[in-house]
């Protein structure tokens, strides 16, 4: 059997009470589970820039070493040339083998130089673990701090939330699928949730612009669903304000 529009607008107004009761225990969390994913992706940051930092390390000791070789294969050929230099026929052979020494020689200052550079680099990159390590510590004590607030009020509300849940989803299979959808698009359109809302002293419960004496009549009516056109909110009724007489003295 179909339902009235008088049904389906009590079966709306049902489902908005459990999700503004749901969104009330939410509230309460505040910004606590986005403030715990920003220090959780903070903290991967910092564990990826140091994963980096020691990649860059074993490099620069790679280089070290590439260069430490290098010395050693130059030391051997001056040694080389030396003993040649020993047994030269003339003046140009001697001159040639002395400027291969030189080059050799070079070289090794050069490879001097860069492993002082590298020493360097790696001192000032092990400055730049040792502050990112002292900074991801004090994350990560920030981040159980804020997951252990943040476990408290979950378990405080946790039977609740459960149960709301469960009556949300019986409720939601009262309402016919097109009803539902439109009510899930303009609940996700407002940051207090409210898509279903009562007209209270003659204004719409969402937006509180003015809504006139016909429409509110329709309304009280329950023969069409009516939403506000200023802010597209279901109108469920009227509550009728209860003027009470100042009693004479």
């Amino acid at each position: 059997m179909e339902s009235t529009t008088a049904q389906k607008l009590e079966a709306l107004m049902k489902l908005q009470i459990i999700d503004s009761k749901l969104g009330e225990i939410r509230q309460i969390r505040g910004d606590l589970p986005e403030e715990v994913r920003d220090l959780e992706d903070e903290i991967a940051g910092y564990e990826t820039r140091i994963n980096k930092f020691s990649s860059e390390l074993a490099q620069f000791e790679e280089d070290i070493i590439n260069n430490k070789n290098g010395i050693k294969e130059a030391e051997k050929l001056i040694k080389k040339y030396q003993e040649q230099q020993m047994n030269v026929r003339n003046n140009r052979e001697y001159d040639a083998i002395s400027k291969e020494i030189e080059l050799q020689q070079l070289e090794i200052q050069v490879s001097e130089k860069r492993i002082k550079e590298i020493h360097f680099k790696i001192d000032k990159k092990k400055d730049e673990v040792a502050a990112t390590e002292q900074i991801l510590v004090e994350r990560r004590k920030d981040l159980d701090s804020k997951k252990s607030e943040l476990q408290l009020i979950i378990d405080e509300s946790e039977d609740e939330e459960n149960k709301l849940m469960q009556d949300r989803e019986k409720q939601s299979k009262q309402i016919e699928e097109r009803l539902l959808r439109s009510y899930t698009k303009l609940k996700s359109n407002y940051t207090n949730g409210l898509a279903v809302v009562s007209v209270k002293r003659g204004a719409c419960g969402g937006c509180f612009n003015i809504v006139p004496p016909q429409r509110q009549a329709d309304i009280r009516d329950k023969k069409k669903i009516i939403v506000c056109e200023h802010c597209g909110r279901i109108f469920c009724d009227v509550e009728d304000v209860i003027v009470q007489e100042k009693v004479k003295k």
